[in-house]
Formats: C-alpha cells, structure tokens, sequence
C-alpha cells in the first residue's frame, strides 16, 4: 500500500486508495446518460482491480462475503466509462452505461422512493 502525506493525496497524481478498517471504499454508480445515481456499493482492492482490469463493474458483496460482478446472474452489468476519486481517495464514483435496470428488484436504479413524512412513496 501506498503512504501519502494529506497534500500528497489531496492535491497529487498518485492513485492511493485509502480503504476502511474493514477493506472497503464506498462506490457510487451514476449512469453516464442521463447523471442518475443509480446505486451505492463496496469494492475491496479484488474489486476494484477487477473493474480496471474489464471495465465491468465489480463489488465486494457483505451479505455473501465474496467478490460479485454486477450483473453476473441478471445480465443488467455497469459498464464503466469512469471512474472519479474523491479528495482524500476513500470514495469513488463509477460512471457506467448500465445494460438494464441497475436495482435488484427491477427499479432502474436503487433510489426509487422518496421520504415524504414517515413514509416511502415511489417515485420512479
């Protein structure tokens, strides 16, 4: 792992992914098109490597503990267009052509609902 002082971080060239104690960065998805944020997710350094390496977008799953390419049993995958970093490099943004509705329940993305009050309306 790379060490860099604030500065060289913040302001640098050099990629230094400064993940969590738990290995993760968080990921935010957006469709290239049309801006959308379509999801949030984790990716620990196989993720991530594996997403630079195919241009597909992978994600650490917490729930099965294992590497997942999304899209892998629907066919809906991210294919990454880019990816930003965040100032301190522990948040990343993945600018993606989504090939079908990036939510698991068939949403196109997984922001579907305004709080409105205390309750949930669907708005997409």
């Amino acid at each position: 792992m790379v060490r860099l002082d604030a500065d060289e971080r913040e302001q640098g060239r050099v990629f230094a992914p400064k993940f969590n104690s738990s290995g993760l960065l968080t990921a935010i998805i957006t469709d290239s098109e049309t801006k959308e944020v379509l999801m949030v997710a984790f990716m620990d350094a196989d993720a991530l490597a594996k997403t630079r390496e195919t241009g597909l977008a992978h994600f650490h799953s917490r729930s099965r503990g294992r590497l997942w390419l999304k899209g892998e049993t629907s066919g809906h995958f991210l294919k990454v267009q880019e990816i930003r970093v965040d100032c301190d490099q522990d948040a990343l943004v993945i600018v993606a052509r989504p090939e079908g509705p990036a939510c698991h329940t068939g949403a196109v993305s997984c922001f579907y609902r305004l709080l409105e009050g205390d309750s949930l309306e669907r708005i997409a």
